[in-house]
This record gives structure tokens, sequence and C-alpha cells, in this order.
């Protein structure tokens, strides 16, 4: 069967899978029209000593992560509705702060409201989307990524543009639009729940519930070396595009971010369909774990520096194994993710998804800190060693093995979807 275009996949759905949608493109363009130019702003516009600056990032990524399985049990005991709408009036307010206070602590109170915000919406957000879409949860989340990492290419752009008037304009800006999209909640969205919210037992009791999910767990536990691969285009692919290209490698990593969110916008729905035609949902994660980790492998023959001499050869060699990287990363990426947030849902069998998407995203995001880590070491190592191809072999490691620990959990059966429960609308 032909995918359809984005814009007959949008409509297809039903206002409030639509307006999640829309609501996480707000969302992305807002955050990095902001963040990627915190940092710069702190340091040199305020003039923050570089502990500082690391610390009220810091901040707000501990705050996030550290909160997300709390952001879904409150998502699952509440509502997903006043959740999503908590969030977004924390991350105006942090935002706003961020452009109008220069001291320390006021500076890591919005920093950590930014990050809660976080916390708060993503796993709300994705079971409602979950819940609304049905028998079509694949297709919605192919759908949402798109909507996602459109919102991450525009978002740097906008920034740029009124970062030529003022920081403050940015964050102003910022902070309208998630006010804008609070009040959009508030008069449009739907208040749904599922039937977990109505049964009296303590949030403990939630917890044990999700820890006990061995499944879940493992499942959890076997696809964090995806996001530590996901994540390289902000680590290793940019430190190889500064070590190849020396006096252009702010200007390369642009493209390979620009590259990586193309591939999302522009063959999510088509790779989703194809592979929903070809393979079972277990079967596309592996695959695109696979080609995840084999994306690294081009970079084996492009790991030194292009000498100002080198000739056309050298830098489209260069070039031509960063790109090929970053599209094969894109692509697996592309594969696995409407597939591995579907099974989130089905481990869950519908019950307390957003407090499973919770702790599934604390646990990737723990993940991401250990293997950004490690990855740090294995690239210092490799340098020290003259083997700077050990980098790319660890990282395609990395994903064999990630594949591999998947394909086993669905070959002995564990990826099998649990029997979900009715669902009650509350108007």
């Amino acid at each position: 069967m032909k995918p359809k275009s984005l814009a007959a996949q949008f409509r297809s759905f039903n206002g409030c899978v639509r307006l999640l949608m829309v609501q996480q493109f707000t969302i992305n363009t807002a955050f990095y029209m902001l963040m990627p130019y915190l940092a710069v702003h702190l340091a040199d516009g305020l003039g923050m000593a570089a502990w500082a600056v690391g610390l009220v990032l810091g901040v707000r990524n501990f705050t996030q992560q550290g909160m997300f399985l709390v952001g879904g049990t409150l998502a699952d005991r509440l509502g997903y509705k006043p959740v999503i709408v908590a969030g977004c009036v924390l991350r105006t307010v942090g935002f706003g702060l961020l452009g109008f206070v220069d001291s320390l602590p006021a500076l890591a109170l919005a920093s950590a409201a930014t990050g809660f915000a976080g916390a708060l919406f993503n796993p709300a957000v994705r079971a409602y989307l979950a819940q609304e879409a049905g028998e079509r949860r694949v297709e919605a989340f192919a759908a949402f990524n798109v909507f996602y990492q459109a919102g991450m290419f525009v978002g740097p752009l906008i920034g740029l543009a009124l970062l030529a008037a003022d920081f403050r304009l940015v964050c102003a800006v910022a902070a309208v639009l998630f006010l804008a999209l609070t009040v959009m909640q508030v008069r449009i969205l739907p208040a749904q729940k599922t039937a977990e919210v109505t049964e009296s037992r303590g949030v403990m009791a939630d917890w044990r519930v999700v820890i006990a999910n061995r499944p879940f767990l493992l499942f959890s536990g076997a696809m964090i070396g995806s996001y530590v691969l996901s994540f390289q285009v902000y680590l290793a692919l940019p430190l190889q595009a500064h070590r190849a290209f020396p006096g252009s490698g702010d200007a390369v990593t642009t493209a390979l971010f620009a590259v990586s969110a193309a591939v999302a916008v522009t063959g999510q729905l088509k790779i989703t369909s194809w592979a929903r035609a070809h393979w079972s949902s277990q079967r596309a994660i592996v695959y695109g774990i696979t080609l995840m980790g084999a994306a690294f492998l081009p970079l084996l023959f492009g790991t030194g520096t292009v000498a100002p001499g080198s000739g056309p050869l050298g830098w489209f060699a260069a070039l031509a194994s960063l790109f090929t990287a970053v599209t094969l990363l894109g692509l697996g990426t592309a594969v696995v993710y409407p597939f591995e947030m579907d099974t989130v849902v089905s481990l869950a069998g519908g019950r307390l998804v957003a407090t499973h998407y919770g702790l599934y995203n604390t646990v990737s995001g723990l993940g991401i800190t250990l293997g950004n880590l490690t990855t740090g070491v294995v690239w210092d190592a490799a340098d020290r060693m003259g083997r700077p191809e050990l980098t790319w072999l660890v990282l395609a490691a990395t994903g064999a093995v990630c594949a591999g620990c998947v394909g086993l959990l669905a070959r002995s059966g564990r990826l099998t979807a649990r029997p979900e429960p009715e669902l009650t609308t509350v108007a």
C-alpha cells in the first residue's frame, strides 16, 4: 500500500492527536531556538565562569532526567491534560526568567523549572498520543516524529535570527510560544484519563507495578545502546567534524544537524510504511538498531584531518564519510522510533502508560550520560594511541550488542503484548 503524504496522514487522525503533534512541533521549536545559545549567553553575555555555566545546564538535564518517573506518575494519577498544561506553564516561566535574571541562584531555578517541565509533559504527551491513536499507534508515532524533528530543525534557525537582536528577545519569544500552547491546551485539549487513574492506591504501589514488569525493564535496558548511538550526532560526529575540518567544523556540524533532521522529516512516513509491510515490530527495531551501529563504519575511511593541500579528493572522502554516517544513523533511528514507542505501550498492557514512559525516559537518559562518558574516554584513548578508528568500531559494536539483546528478548517471547484495559473518557 502506498504510504500517505504527511498532510493526508495528519488529517486521518482525530483532533486530539493532531493537536498533540502540533504541540510537539511548537515545544521543540521553542526549546531549540533558545537552548543551543544559552551557554554562550551565560559565558559571554553574563561573564559567568565555566563551572557556573556547566551547573546551570546540568541542573536542567538532571531535573528533567531525574524527574521523568515523577512526571509520568502524576500524568497517570491526575490525567494527561493537567500535567501537560502544568509543564507548559513551568516552561513559560522558566524560559522567561532565563532572559531576564543574571544571578546564579535565579538562573539555576529557571533551569530547574525548564527541566521539570519536560519531565511533566514528555511522558504525558506520549501516553496521551498512544491512547488516542489506538491501533494506529505506530503510524501516529511516525507522524509525531516528523513534527518533533521539524521543530528541532526550525528552532535553531529562528533562534539565530532573533539572537542578532538580543538574547532576551529569544527567551521572550520562546516563553510566548509556550504561553500560547498553555492557552490552547486549556481551551481545546480534551481531558482524558485511563482506567488506572481511578484506582485508589498509592504511588509506591504504582511504581512497584512498573518495576515488577520484567519484560519492560529488560527492554528498557536493551534499548540503552540505541540512545547512546543516536546521541552521537551531538558528540562524536561534531568532534569528528572539527577534527577533520579544523577551520570549518561549526559549519560542517550545522550541516550534519540539518541532514539528520531532513532524513526524519522527508523519509519517516515512507520508512515506517515500508517496515510495517515487511517486518514485525520486533524485527524492525532489531534491524533499525543494526543500521544505527553500522552507520559509524563509513567513518573508518575518513578519520584523519584534511590537510590544506590535500585537494578535492581528501575533502570529498572526509565529507562523504561524515554525511553517510549521519544519514544512516537518521535512517536507523527513523526505523526504530515508532515501533519502540509502540512496544513500550504493549509491554505496559495499556496500564500506567505514562509511568512506564517516565521510567523508560529515565533509564535512557542515564544510559546516554554514561554512554557519553564512555565515548569520551574511548575517544581520548584512541587519540593517544593514534588509532581514531577505535571509536567508530566501539560504537558499531554497541549497535550490534544492542540489536542482539533486543533480538534475544523477541525470540524468548518477552516482547509479546500484554492485554490492555478499556479506556474511560472524562468530560
